[in-house]
């Protein structure tokens, strides 16, 4: 099957000399949920810009869906929905229109577009804004007037440049799930992000960029399968001992229900539940102290530094 996107040879140098990019290679297949992770300045944004023609390439080839965009730009960007991460819709436009009015750049019928922007503005919780001058949302309507927009032509690839700065908790797990549902329905999603967070509740593979070269191209749970160490913390219905050990694991009492314990690679956690059994102390819900994606981004870029 051909790739929903192929980057090969990837090169970005500015004018005074600094290399955004150097040589990146990249494959997202069909129907994927793909992170790009790096850090601010690692070439996340200049890939994004160069896919979508705002960055002018040094070198190398991009092809969406099979499609060069050097040969057939407006062929590949058929295939293409992009949310940037500023807003850049006319602000003094009505919120119907500027979906229904990007419809009409892709020679899309006005009754299609009238029935897509319906749509779009139900499932993302804007249609009692449908009127409303766009200046008059708030910063999470905006960021889903944007996802909006980007959709309203059916592209194949949806690419979303940090989807979720700016939005509450409540209204981000609201797009999570409306992301998660377009995925199934099989577009394929590509997300830029720093919240790690959002790239282990979303998306099945990664790659990781740092100062213009992939560091690392695998799934998720591969690389989580990595970690070296994990830090949990157990919280236990019964009063902790003063003391506690279990052999071969580091322990600390945090307070008088609460067990931090650190799992080397290879450990296995039963050890300690069975050791909390035996005293007659039960577990009644046990979580990660830090994101583990986050851990392991902070340990690939100390590698590649």
């Amino acid at each position: 099957m051909t790739p929903a996107l192929k980057i090969q040879g990837l090169r970005k140098t500015y004018q005074n000399g600094f290399v955004a990019l150097d040589g990146i290679d990249l494959e997202v297949a069909q129907g994927d949920f793909f992170a790009l992770l790096g850090p601010n300045g690692a070439g996340k944004s200049t890939t994004i810009g160069i896919i979508s023609s705002l960055v002018t390439k040094s070198g190398g080839k991009v092809i969406v869906h099979g499609v060069d965009i050097d040969i057939d730009y407006p062929g590949a960007k058929k295939f293409l929905g992009i949310v940037p991460q500023e807003f850049n819709f006319n602000v003094f436009e009505k919120v119907e229109d500027i979906l229904t009015n990007q419809a009409g750049y892709y020679g899309i019928p006005y009754g299609v577009a009238k029935e897509r922007t319906e749509h779009y503005l139900n499932r993302l919780g804007l249609a009692d804004k449908r009127h409303e001058s766009a200046r008059n949302l708030s910063g999470g309507m905006k960021r889903r007037l944007m996802i909006a927009r980007a959709l309203i032509h059916a592209p194949k690839l949806l690419i979303l440049d940090e989807p979720t700065a700016g939005v509450d908790i409540e209204m981000r797990r609201a797009m999570y799930e409306f992301l998660k549902e377009i995925n199934a329905a099989g577009t394929t999603i590509i997300l830029t992000t720093h919240y790690l967070e959002d790239a282990e509740a979303l998306c099945r593979n990664i790659a990781i960029i740092n100062h213009g070269k992939i560091v690392t191209n695998r799934s998720i749970r591969e690389l989580l399968r990595d970690l070296n160490k994990e830090v949990f913390l157990l919280d236990c219905a019964d009063t902790l001992p003063a003391e506690i050990a279990v052999n071969g694991f580091e322990l600390k009492r945090l307070d008088d229900h609460c067990l931090e314990v650190v799992i080397n690679k290879g450990q296995d956690l039963t050890a300690v539940f069975r050791t909390l059994g035996d005293k007659q102390i039960s577990v009644v819900s046990m979580r990660n102290e830090a994101n583990r994606l986050e851990q392991m981004f902070v340990n690939l870029l100390e590698q590649s530094a």
